[in-house]
């Protein structure tokens, strides 16, 4: 009898410490502070001390397929100056438009007047013209010219770029004449 008694306090003792330890576990798996945040790994504001995702999350614009498309093309470039020749005004040699397609992640194309200028935009909207060699008929006949530069996309509507235009003029008896122009243009749909 003796030891029904014993296994009796033991299974009153084991039933006391289960309840024990099953209360303990809810005390302390409810003390778990909810973390709210992107638990998205692809959004730019990606939390990973979150637990709990609270819809915030922000992904940043896909600027090359922002920028496609048909571009109005306000441009102010610096004149050329020619010695013999003159001023000659590089902004009427722009034409009023340019397309840019998209050549995938992150790299664009602008067609200028039938010439493809390559470039590559980061996820800040941020462009760098590749270098590449141009031909423009500036009343002289075609030339080839040097084009590098920059640029911002603000929205799919509109951008900002600076560009270097640079070239030789060759002029008869008087030789060739190298020139530089800037030009800030300003892009709109």
């Amino acid at each position: 009898m003796l030891y029904l008694w014993q296994l009796f306090l033991f299974m009153k003792n084991l039933i006391y410490l289960s309840i024990t330890l099953f209360f303990v576990s809810i005390v302390f798996s409810s003390c778990e502070k909810e973390l709210l945040g992107c638990m998205d790994e692809a959004a730019s504001n990606y939390n990973n001390l979150a637990n709990t995702d609270d819809g915030s999350c922000i992904y940043p614009p896909n600027w090359t397929e922002l920028a496609t498309g048909i571009w109005n093309l306000d441009p102010n470039c610096d004149e050329i100056s020619i010695p013999v020749i003159g001023d000659i005004p590089l902004d009427d040699q722009m034409p009023p438009t340019v397309e840019v397609q998209n050549g995938g992640t992150g790299v664009l194309f602008i067609d200028i007047n039938g010439t493809e200028v390559s470039g590559t935009v980061n996820d800040n909207g941020i462009m760098t013209v590749n270098p590449t060699t141009i031909s423009l008929d500036m009343g002289l006949g075609p030339m080839d010219i040097d084009v590098v530069g920059s640029g911002v996309i603000f929205s799919e509507n509109l951008a900002n770029m600076d560009f270097t235009f640079s070239g030789s003029f060759e002029v008869p008896i008087l030789g060739g004449f190298p020139w530089s122009s800037d030009c800030a243009m300003v892009l709109t749909k």
